[in-house]
């Protein structure tokens, strides 16, 4: 009809440029979070660090998204800055899901401080820890670390933990340092007593891949 493909383009360009703006720059101010939940994706070759919240009324929101190289801390603290300063509310407790990565870790000490009741997914715990093991016994320690947090106790669910920690002793001490590591952090609901209510939405990031 008489209209090029690059200016198709163009006007494309434009119109998603000024709703990603104002979707990056909306108040925050409103929403009554109890649970934060970050971590970086892939979307194709290009990695995000995204940030969802839930409502106390369970209402899932996309809060932001930043494209970076990089989870160091400086760029997870100035991506949390930056949602406080939309509004995003830092008064109140509320539970922060992540992983195990350190940059993202000392960001939500530093922006949101005790406030934060940090819960460490589970499933990478689970994944760095076997990942140290020889394939012949993978599969064995997974199912094991999959049993004790799937454990709804905290006392219970710890228990276990150390007793597969005995196990991995002789094997590998890497893989008991990685299961050392956020031990505590990963067992938050356990500790909170909501993990059989929550734990299928909130003991792992993923969450996110949907998004």
């Amino acid at each position: 009809f008489g209209i090029k493909r690059d200016s198709v383009s163009r006007r494309w360009i434009r119109a998603s440029s000024r709703k990603l703006k104002e979707f990056q720059e909306r108040s925050l101010s409103e929403l009554d979070l109890v649970v934060l939940i970050l971590d970086g994706k892939w979307f194709g070759d290009n990695e995000m660090i995204l940030a969802c919240g839930i409502t106390i009324h369970g209402r899932k929101v996309l809060l932001g998204m930043i494209e970076a190289s990089t989870e160091r801390y400086e760029v997870c603290r100035d991506f949390l800055n930056g949602m406080v300063g939309r509004g995003l509310k830092t008064d109140k407790d509320v539970l922060v899901v992540i992983d195990g990565g350190k940059g993202l870790r000392k960001a939500v000490d530093v922006v949101i401080g005790e406030r934060a009741h940090v819960q460490r997914c589970q499933l990478h715990k689970r994944e760095n820890v076997v990942g140290y093991l020889p394939k012949g016994r993978q599969e064995e320690f997974r199912h094991k670390l999959q049993g004790a947090y799937e454990t709804p106790g905290y006392e219970a669910a710890k228990e276990k933990l150390i007793h597969i920690r005995a196990e991995l002793q002789p094997l590998n001490l890497s893989a008991v340092n990685s299961l050392n590591d956020g031990l505590e952090e990963t067992l938050t609901l356990h500790r909170l007593g909501v993990f059989r209510e929550l734990g299928i939405s909130l003991k792992t990031t993923n969450l996110l891949e949907s998004i």
